[in-house]
């Protein structure tokens, strides 16, 4: 599967049934948002806007949304059927993020159509959405790829951050120094007294996003893996006013840069963010100055709504759901950790809870595997809660995970451990304020909690329990369903 442009996108998801498009007037004050979010709680599809107030004439007059808003439509960006199973696109990606080819320098391409510089730099020209009511602003970047680099390797890194328009040529960002690749490279170009190069890309193959929004280990270009799963290399151009490439078949490219003077922060926030709460208080942030806007001709915006909520979760859900599970399992791979089976992030967390299926070998075994997730860059925000069950439980099946836990937990003997203190989410409403202060604290602080639903091993193995640890379950013996398989049509329950 060869790379696609953002309209190649949208146009195998509207074969494949995937898109609607509105050509009913919207208002990007709101209305959008509250559009797309009964959309998601439908289960519906992705959306392109094509007649938004204010914008019929002008730059960019499309807004498209919810490409990667269901797990069908995540299997087709993978390259799979649209019922794929989540194990095997789960052990897709972590095929996939282990591989890279190079990506490669061009010319030109479609996203030099336009250049914009100097006083003509206006975001407001884009249909950016104020997506909440309660937001701070209209958030430009909610689904765009922002690229750094490392001062020290010259290695890009493409990340999915969040970031407000403040004026026309400004953005503020949630910027966290401790724990996100583009906030090391920020301590590093600030320890050298300069501003971190910046490029916002808006729209371009949905691989993009989906590894973006990945925290793959530093030091890896995502741009190369991206090749790996396309099985080409990435084209990309140079940018116009800074040191950094990026998609040759963009829609849209912001560059600028990003100081750490406090007399240049701007106010961000709040954002209804992924947790389905809005987060935060208005907080002076680090803030891009815009020096550079690259498009294609008639553009199309590309945003997405954020907030998990039951029954309703977004783009970054069903990512979180498929790529947080592999890269966990590549972590417990990686820290020598046998008999790991499946690895199930539910969407309706964002990874935030992680269930991990095991062929159980030793009795710490569960608390070796939290402690390896614990202990990695990717729990930044992620593998709050890790669940540890045994091979007759599926990890993806909420009754036999709720039934593990009921009988096989017991939280005064090791069941439930609580990790105290610890490196964490500093927009997670359950953390007290005091531990999200990212200015003094670098990052916010989380406790972190093991449920171990596996069968202990502190149990002795019983003879009346077939040489096992635990009772044997209430299922009939194998030779009576057998018989009443045989004869179900003979009782009248053929139909069942």
């Amino acid at each position: 599967m060869g790379f696609l442009d953002q309209r190649q996108w949208m146009a195998s998801l509207e074969q494949h049934g995937e898109l609607r498009r509105i050509k009913a007037e919207v208002d990007w004050d709101r209305e959008i948002g509250a559009v797309t979010r009964r959309v998601l709680e439908k289960k519906g599809p992705a959306l392109l806007f094509e007649n938004i107030k204010g914008y019929r004439d002008g730059r960019c007059t499309k807004l498209f949304a919810s490409g990667l808003g269901a797990r069908s439509r995540l299997a087709l960006a993978l390259g799979f059927p649209r019922d794929t199973p989540n194990r095997a696109l789960v052990q897709h990606v972590m095929q996939k993020n282990r591989e890279a080819i190079p990506h490669v320098l061009v010319d030109g391409g479609p996203v030099k159509e336009v250049i914009v510089k100097g006083a003509a730099i206006d975001q407001t020209e884009f249909p950016v959405p104020k997506w909440h009511y309660l937001e701070g602003g209209r958030y430009i970047h909610t689904f765009s790829s922002i690229v750094t680099k490392d001062p020290d390797t010259g290695v890009m890194n493409v990340g999915l951050y969040r970031g407000m328009i403040g004026k026309k040529n400004t953005t503020p960002f949630l910027l966290i120094k401790g724990g996100q690749h583009w906030g090391a490279h920020f301590v590093k170009w600030a320890a050298r007294k300069q501003p971190m190069p910046v490029a916002c890309v808006i729209g371009w193959d949905p691989i993009m996003s989906f590894l973006s929004g990945s925290p793959l280990p530093a030091g890896v270009c995502e741009w190369d893996t991206m090749g790996a799963y396309r099985g080409e290399p990435a084209q990309l151009v140079r940018c116009e006013t800074v040191d950094l490439a990026v998609p040759a078949g963009a829609e849209i490219v912001i560059e600028g840069t990003i100081g750490d003077d406090p007399e240049t922060y701007e106010n961000e926030g709040p954002f209804g963010e992924f947790t389905g709460y809005v987060s935060d208080l208005p907080t002076p942030r680090p803030t891009m100055q815009i020096s550079c806007i690259t498009h294609r001709r008639d553009p199309i915006f590309c945003g997405s709504l954020e907030g998990t909520l039951p029954g309703s979760y977004s783009e970054n859900s069903v990512m979180s759901s498929v790529q947080r599970a592999a890269i966990a399992w590549n972590i417990l791979n990686g820290a020598g950790i046998p008999g790991v089976l499946d690895v199930f992030a539910p969407p309706i967390t964002n990874g935030v809870n992680l269930r991990v299926q095991i062929k159980k070998h030793y009795q710490g075994q569960p608390k070796q595997i939290a402690a390896a997730l614990w202990g990695n860059s990717a729990a930044q925000y992620r593998y709050k809660h890790v669940t540890v069950v045994e091979e007759d439980i599926d990890p993806a099946d909420d009754e036999q995970v709720e039934w593990a836990f009921a009988h096989r937990v017991n939280a005064g003997e090791g069941g439930v451990v609580i990790f105290p203190g610890i490196f964490g989410s500093p927009i997670d409403p359950s953390t007290p304020m005091e531990d999200r202060d990212v200015a003094q604290l670098g990052t916010g602080l989380w406790n972190r909690m093991l449920i171990d639903a596996t069968r202990s091993w502190k149990n002795p193995r019983r003879a009346e329990w077939g040489g096992e640890r635990f009772p044997p379950t209430v299922r009939p013996a194998p030779d009576d369903e057998a018989r009443v398989k045989a004869r179900w049509a003979e009782y009248g329950l053929g139909d069942l």
